[in-house]
């Protein structure tokens, strides 16, 4: 299976093609653009990402390490982090993972007070800039260290439309009939209901297959010591 292949149908399926009518090059142009977009889309949203993929490098004294292509995490740039943990390389067969505290924002990195503190571990904090992300492990770790972080898997992206897809099959359905729903606006053609409905299953089928909900873990400061009575609002 190829873009070529479910760009056709989804011409099909908008009924921009009707049965044996072939599509002009513009056709196949501009759909195969609007077909990469939606991917770049579905890239920034975790359920539609089939796999979280973990990178691994070694702590330099740095206050912040370079994410992206060529950079210092040589890996393709993502838009942030899901999780991240610290192991101290040491010589011994358990060696001890440590979990990082992500901070979601740069206001939350900037309240620290000293940046440049090296000590033990505790948050990383990830600037998702373009073209390259900058993340901050802080307090800063030396070089007794590697730092883990996972993030998301990034779906293929075509260089042309001939490319064979590698991607889990459930997702061509899920990109024929929503490359269809955006066809409609694009030729000017009233949304056909049981694409748009197809197209809903389709992603919802998606959304189930890569859900992974984490254990809820509650703040140290809300637990206490005892039996919580839901009466009396107060530990027994």
């Amino acid at each position: 299976m190829t873009p070529n292949d479910l760009i056709l149908l989804a011409l099909k399926q908008a009924s921009v093609l009707g049965v044996g009518q072939p599509a002009s090059a513009e056709d196949m142009s501009d759909s195969f653009t609007l077909l990469n977009m939606m991917l770049a889309q579905w890239q920034r949203k975790r359920y539609m990402v089939y796999h979280l993929v973990e990178t691994s490098f070694a702590a330099t004294g740095a206050q912040s390490y370079t994410v992206g292509p060529g950079g210092d995490v040589d890996i393709v740039r993502p838009a942030k982090l899901e999780y991240a943990y610290m192991r101290q390389a040491i010589a011994s067969p358990y060696q001890v993972d440590y979990p990082l505290e992500i901070l979601k924002s740069r206001e939350d990195y900037d309240k620290i007070p000293i940046k440049g503190m090296q000590s033990f571990p505790r948050y990383a904090f990830y600037d998702s800039a373009y073209p390259l992300g900058n993340l901050f492990i802080w307090p800063i770790p030396t070089s007794i260290y590697s730092i883990h972080i996972t993030v998301m898997q990034q779906l293929q992206k075509f260089a042309t439309p001939s490319d064979v897809i590698n991607m889990p099959e459930e997702y061509q359905e899920a990109i024929m009939y929503n490359l269809a729903v955006r066809l409609f606006p694009a030729y000017g053609l009233p949304p056909n209901a049981a694409v748009v409905a197809l197209a809903k299953a389709s992603l919802n089928t998606i959304r189930n297959t890569n859900a992974q909900i984490p254990l809820l873990r509650m703040p140290s400061d809300l637990l206490g010591s005892g039996h919580y009575n839901v009466y009396a609002d107060q530990n027994q």
